[in-house]
């Protein structure tokens, strides 16, 4: 009889380890939270227009990347067409100038340094960085957790080339790259985008430029919860179990063995391993109650940084905006004068234009959405107050109207449709911890940090996903329910297959 796996989540992992354990004979059922699947990767509608909460890029998109594989197992390559854009992003300033990053590194050259001529060593070091990426990929074949002495030796060759690059730009903060510019339009367009997370590695801006050169790093038509659904119907044809409005309250535990878990309405439910692919603070502090930790993930929950939680407003607006062109990241705006916005000062807005879906809007019409980062307890103490925080997100909309149509004259008028999701709106729907979309922020100390998919005393328990997998992302969580299912069939002595629908 088929061993049993329950699976807690129905976000990218949860269905990603769902769907390999049912290509390997386990019989698996996810229990989720919400009413649809994909957690964090998910959009949704407003008066005709849909708001997409998630991807601006999927890496692996092309058969370039190793991840590619994984997507194609998951249904992804064969039911989705991609966009691949020429500019990650574009910074504007004052006087109508504007700096982009463009995906082809030799015509990101040429624009830097008609922009900041006195910086040409910079801007050349810069682009043999990001050439220096293009010919790097991380095997995923195999979960790391099992690899043998032959395997490290292997890949240690493999990067051996790499070492010092990775010494060099792993360890490099965006401040610090940014500081080595004179021209102070430089320095402020690659500080613009992160805001005050300026430990982020510069590696952040080189490894997306040669992801989108060698296109592998496209747009999903159709936006998130399109995306997601794809995996939730190869896990499903794969003969999988989906039990959704299922929030699990607590991980059943017997002798030190994971057995089962409760839900919020008092049913319980057994399986021969649990995963779990939620939010990993309620797991481990919660669903099992504190009880298998060390001092590590402690370590972790008490000081590591998160990704800052998003203030997303979007905008439907009777437009089309053929004029931008389009880009991963979008446009970073100057403001004439700072603006607070949620208790937190801006000096520039950071704007999503979707003129390139068109499924996303009616014809003729264009989604828009700021994605403004902001703090946790000032909406959470809000949200205690629902008229208050019903109408600050109100005035909040009106304020980035106003600013927005000084930038695109008529604008105001246009606008047909205005949503705000908070911090709040992230964790009720999704449950991650603090609104924090992808979990732990990689710094220049924390970059390639690897943390354990098991507890410590806990038998029959795997945890998946970003609070496993430190800097998050789509590409990470599936691959984290493959590895996890991998680990799983070693130990049960079992040769792990993948299939493509």
């Amino acid at each position: 009889m088929a061993k049993s796996i329950i699976i807690i989540g129905a976000g990218i992992a949860g269905l990603s380890a769902g769907c390999y354990g049912q290509m390997n004979g386990y019989s698996t059922r996810i229990f989720e939270m919400d009413t649809r699947p994909g957690g964090v990767c998910t959009s949704w509608k407003r008066k005709g227009y849909t708001i997409d909460g998630c991807m601006h890029w999927l890496v692996g998109s092309g058969p370039a990347s190793n991840f590619y594989r994984i997507w194609e197992e998951l249904g992804i390559m064969q039911n989705h067409t991609f966009v691949d854009h020429d500019e990650y992003l574009r910074v504007e300033r004052k006087d109508g100038e504007s700096f982009a990053l463009y995906s082809d590194p030799d015509r990101l050259e040429e624009h830097m340094k008609e922009l900041a001529p006195e910086d040409s060593d910079v801007i050349e070091d810069f682009v043999k960085g990001i050439k220096k990426c293009i010919g790097f990929d991380m095997p995923v074949d195999k979960a790391p957790e099992l690899y043998s002495l032959f395997d490290k030796v292997k890949m240690l060759f493999k990067i051996l080339p790499y070492l010092g690059f990775m010494r060099k730009w792993g360890k490099m903060s965006i401040g610090e790259f940014a500081s080595r510019f004179e021209n102070p339009f430089m320095r402020e367009a690659f500080l613009a985008p992160v805001g005050d997370i300026t430990e982020f590695p510069i590696l952040a801006f080189l490894m997306p430029v040669a992801w989108l050169h060698q296109k592998t790093a496209g747009y999903p038509l159709g936006g998130s919860l399109e995306f997601s659904k794809t995996i939730e119907k190869r896990y499903l044809d794969l003969g999988g179990k989906l039990s959704y409005k299922s929030p699990v309250i607590k991980i059943l535990v017997e002798n030190d063995k994971a057995i089962g878990i409760r839900l919020t309405d008092g049913t319980e439910h057994r399986g021969d391993i649990v995963i779990s692919a939620a939010d990993g603070r309620t797991t481990i502090f919660d669903m099992l109650e504190g009880k298998y930790i060390n001092d590590k993930i402690l370590g972790y929950y008490d000081n590591l940084p998160l990704f800052p939680p998003l203030l997303h407003v979007a905008f439907g607006v009777a437009r089309t905006f053929d004029e931008l062109p389009h880009s991963v990241s979008g446009f970073n705006l100057p403001l004439d004068e700072p603006i607070t916005i949620a208790s937190k000062e801006l000096t520039r807005l950071p704007l999503h234009v979707y003129n390139f879906d068109s499924s996303l809007a009616p014809e003729g019409k264009t989604v828009i959405k700021l994605m403004i980062t902001t703090v946790f307890d000032y909406w959470n103490k809000l949200y205690k107050d629902p008229e208050r925080y019903k109408t600050q997100k109100q005035q909040i909309a009106d304020q980035l109207i106003a600013l927005l149509d000084q930038r695109f004259p008529g604008l105001a008028d246009q606008v047909e449709m205005r949503d705000v999701a908070t911090p709040i709106t992230w964790e009720r729907y999704t449950g991650n911890w603090q609104g924090s979309y992808e979990g732990w922020l990689p710094t220049t100390k924390t970059f390639l940090m690897r943390m354990s998919k098991t507890l410590p005393g806990l038998k029959n328990f795997y945890m998946v996903g970003q609070w496993v997998e430190p800097g998050g992302g789509l590409p990470p969580a599936a691959m984290s329910g493959r590895n996890v299912i991998q680990i799983i069939c070693n130990r049960d002595k079992r040769k792990f297959v993948t299939t493509t629908p």
